[in-house]
């Protein structure tokens, strides 16, 4: 199943608003970079036709949300769009941005994100967060389908996942290039090379 052109129409003007106000440069150095949506748009029907993202079902945990553009994009596609971060200043742009964002929409005659996006200031790895969570949004760590994370702390969290994920849960790291690294208790679906070169994914086994 693809993305019908409504749906497709408003991923892309997203991807577009958020990439022109990309953070960070290009490589793997520095504490903050912004996923280039637009790049990781192009990998949706993929995920789509393979089953690993059932629309308007899927689960979906960014771990490291910045400000909330990857929990964004996803909310036209899951069920809930779950985003933690542990820099409170930068998840603090999530609103203005996506204020700014509805206006650009509605402007446009485009739909608006669901309401199903919940962001938390917080360690992923912080069991506390997650009974937070849990109170809010109504999801545990054992809940979700998709992970998604920008490399940094890719390896922490893939033990994070392979001990408290579901089997089959999908776990993408963005900014993967040339060397793709295995990882204890997950499956790598992209042995060759990551998607448009730059995802990788990963599947709890």
């Amino acid at each position: 199943m693809s993305l019908d052109d409504r749906t497709g129409n408003a991923l892309r003007f997203v991807a577009h608003f958020y990439d022109q106000r990309k953070v960070g440069d290009t490589g793997y150095l520095g504490f903050r970079r912004s996923t280039d949506l637009s790049r990781l748009s192009a990998c949706l029907d993929t995920l789509i036709e393979k089953g690993l993202l059932v629309s308007g079902e899927s689960l979906f945990l960014d771990m490291g949300c910045g400000d909330g553009r990857v929990n964004v994009l996803f909310s036209y596609l899951v069920r809930k769009s779950i985003g933690i971060e542990m820099d409170e200043w930068t998840l603090d742009e999530y609103v203005p941005l996506k204020e700014e964002l509805f206006v650009r929409l509605k402007k446009d005659h485009l739909p608006l994100p669901p309401q199903n996006i919940y962001l938390f200031y917080g360690n992923t790895m912080d069991e506390n967060l997650h009974r937070r969570i849990f109170s809010e949004a109504g999801l545990y760590f054992e809940d979700y389908d998709i992970f998604y994370t920008y490399l940094t702390m890719h390896e922490e969290f893939a033990g994070l996942i392979s001990r408290k994920a579901k089997k089959g849960a999908l776990f993408m790291v963005y900014g993967l290039e040339n060397v793709l690294p295995r990882l204890d208790g997950l499956r790598l679906l992209t042995p060759q090379k990551p998607l448009e070169g730059i995802l990788a994914l990963y599947q709890k086994e």
